[in-house]
């Protein structure tokens, strides 16, 4: 039985086209003998191309501004807050001292490897001296060779003291400068962690810094639409504060991508404008699908000629004939097979048995 009815519409719409096809049977004379390229312009009627990408509704999401730049900084040492220079909301510079801590064991072992280094340089240069005058001593045949082997040995093993020394002294050297906190870069103190004369373990939160040159939200979103969103996409964004106030602008600078938690959602992070929102005031942003739709020409638009089927699309007031690969009759328009046509352009659907390809048209 269905295939009953495909034919029938097969002949239907063979019987549609064929009204059509007198549109390829047009003259090269008038009656009158006159050339029909002529420069007088068709009075036409024309429609436009629907389908293509269809946008939704915008879906939003919500997230809390922040800085693009931030950290927490810690000490790499242990021991108590002795000095803290900065107050919360302070700006910062880059290198300006934040916070000093006070351990007792750190310049006592800076010192002590100090002095290492200075007795080993000692010993080592008198090695240096003690092997030279044995080198003298042994070409006139009074120290023997084996004297003079254990001598180099006792002073390259005094080099090598002397390096292991220098490397304590590295080491002690940058433990007490990590007693000192720095600012890795200019910007606010946006949080104080630990008081003055609070003990502070190595690696514990003592303040948060953020630079005012950038502003970053958050969202995350389901899988089905990451889809919908790139990297360099610009997005609306609204502020929750003031529904009134118009959207701002921002751009996708990274998507998270893979998970093998089902349903999870993942982030995404848009890049918003300097000076645009304040760092923690709750955002949304718009993420708007796009679905593919079916594109169609109204169904007398459609003409036949000995190349197969096409239509008329009007740019400039000229006509261009354009074949369509036809898919289906869906009632007075006709669906066809995406190709030179797109979605928006015009195409004749009155006036086409007067047409031929680079005729001038009149629209009315």
């Amino acid at each position: 039985m269905s295939l009953i009815k495909r034919g029938v519409l097969s002949t239907f719409v063979g019987l549609v086209l064929a009204v059509l096809v007198l549109s390829g049977c047009r003259g090269g004379t008038d009656s009158s003998g006159e050339s029909s390229s002529e420069n007088t312009a068709v009075s036409v009627r024309v429609a436009e191309v629907t389908g293509g990408e269809i946008e939704e509704i915008p879906l939003r999401f919500s997230g809390i501004v922040r800085a693009s730049q931030r950290a927490t900084l810690t000490f790499q040492v242990s021991g108590t807050l002795r000095e803290r220079a900065i107050e919360l909301g302070q700006n910062v510079k880059t290198g300006d001292v934040l916070a000093r801590l006070y351990n007792p064991a750190l310049e006592p072992a800076r010192d002590s490897a100090l002095a290492r280094i200075e007795e080993l340089r000692t010993q080592f240069d008198q090695a240096q001296r003690e092997w030279e005058r044995s080198s003298r001593l042994h070409q006139r045949g009074v120290v023997s060779e084996q004297n003079l082997e254990q001598i180099a040995a006792r002073r390259d093993s005094l080099r090598a003291s002397m390096a292991t020394a220098e490397a304590s002294l590295a080491e002690a050297t940058r433990l007490l400068e990590e007693s000192v906190l720095k600012a890795p870069f200019g910007g606010q103190v946006e949080a104080l962690l630990v008081e003055r004369d609070e003990f502070v373990s190595a690696g514990q939160p003592v303040m948060r810094l953020s630079s005012p040159l950038g502003r970053e939200v958050e969202v995350r979103v389901p899988a089905h639409l990451l889809s919908h969103v790139r990297v360099g996409q610009e997005l609306p964004v609204w502020s929750v504060q003031d529904r009134n106030r118009a959207p701002e602008t921002g751009t996708v600078i990274e998507i998270a991508r893979g998970s093998s938690i089902r349903g999870e959602l993942h982030p995404v992070l848009v890049s918003l404008p300097v000076h645009a929102l304040g760092a923690g005031e709750p955002v949304e942003v718009g993420i708007t699908p796009v679905r593919a739709s079916a594109m169609t020409v109204p169904l007398l638009a459609v003409v036949r000629n000995d190349s197969g089927t096409s239509v008329f699309r009007v740019e400039d007031a000229i006509a261009h004939r354009v074949t369509v690969e036809i898919d289906r009759v869906i009632g007075e328009r006709v669906m066809v097979h995406p190709g030179e046509l797109a979605a928006g352009d015009q195409v004749v659907y009155a006036g086409t048995t007067r047409l031929v390809d680079g005729d001038r048209v009149e629209v009315r």
